[in-house]
């Protein structure tokens, strides 16, 4: 089984877009899984046409971790020797989780604000914080009208371990992946560069980088590239909405040929890629007319595939 994952650096350059029409195709002759490995605000199965209600099963996931505060450890600031007024635990939080209560004369602590960076439980000479494992985020594994199962996640109000979510959302598309042997998994990456991303592309047989024809775009789309290049991946370029700045989009493909990156296709600027999302349908499935402009996208990225060493 083959894993590409469709990677932009910037949201909004149409990762969603383009792994919805790619899945749809490649689903024709192939068998795929989907995932969507955006935790935060994950949107594939809406333009699959799949709401969350129509999802076979949810299961709860406990990556994260976060703090959990013992006052007859503490005590107070008049009793605690070994603090000896000091509130380090306070002053140590770089997220402003932890706060102090005069009336109580003990440290309080924000649930949405922590992290679980475990700062406070070093910092702290009384062992009166604990890092624990909590249920941060959420699993859900879906059938696609189009014949393809996808495997989402959902992290929970305040929690962080996006990038542990993403590893969990890998290792069950990976399971239905080898019951139904699959021949690809296809993964729509988050936005940026940070750690879901990083769990999105490692591992990764391929990459799609997409982009639009705009300098605040190619900004991040070369620090996505960075990130490629440490993990050395082969990877080819889309450029989404190519109508709107022809000649940035002409610099673009210069950009891609000077540094031998495969431009893979052009997608142009069109409505009715607005009204496909609208109806929470793929691109191609809404507008037949679209389907050769991502089936030449997934031949000459199956061909770069095969090509590459």
């Amino acid at each position: 089984m083959k894993t590409i994952t469709i990677l932009s650096g910037k949201g909004g350059a149409g990762k969603s877009t383009l792994t919805a029409s790619l899945s749809v195709m490649l689903a024709l002759d192939n068998k795929i899984v989907a995932v969507d490995c955006d935790a935060d605000a994950p949107n594939l199965a809406l333009v699959l046409g799949l709401e969350e209600k129509n999802f076979d099963t949810w299961e709860s996931l406990t990556t994260g971790e976060k703090i959990q505060f013992s006052p007859e450890k503490c005590k107070t600031l008049k009793f605690c020797p070994k603090c000896q007024g000091l509130k380090k635990c306070v002053d140590v939080c770089n997220y402003s989780a932890i706060t102090w209560n005069d009336e109580k004369d003990l440290p309080e602590i924000n649930e949405l604000l922590c992290v679980g960076c475990g700062a406070c439980q070093l910092a702290c000479p009384t062992g009166a914080f604990e890092l624990k494992k909590v249920e941060n985020a959420r699993i859900g594994v879906g059938k696609t009208q189009y014949g393809f199962p996808i495997v989402s996640g959902q992290l929970k109000i305040g929690e962080s371990g996006s990038g542990k979510v993403v590893n969990a959302l890998r290792v069950k598309a990976s399971e239905i992946a080898e019951n139904i042997q699959a021949d690809y998994m296809i993964l729509d990456a988050a936005a940026g560069i940070g750690c879901p991303v990083i769990a999105s592309v490692r591992g990764s047989d391929y990459i799609i980088l997409v982009t639009e024809p705009t300098p605040v775009a190619f900004g991040d789309l070369k620090r996505a590239i960075k990130l490629i290049d440490h993990f050395n991946i082969p990877c080819g370029a889309v450029i989404n909405r190519c109508g709107i700045n022809r000649d940035f989009a002409n610099h673009l493909q210069d950009y891609f040929q000077e540094n031998q990156i495969p431009l893979l296709g052009m997608i142009p600027y069109d409505i009715r890629f607005v009204k496909a999302l609208i109806n929470l349908k793929p691109a191609v499935v809404y507008e037949p007319n679209f389907k050769m402009i991502f089936e030449d996208i997934m031949n000459n990225c199956l061909l770069d595939m095969q090509e590459t060493p």
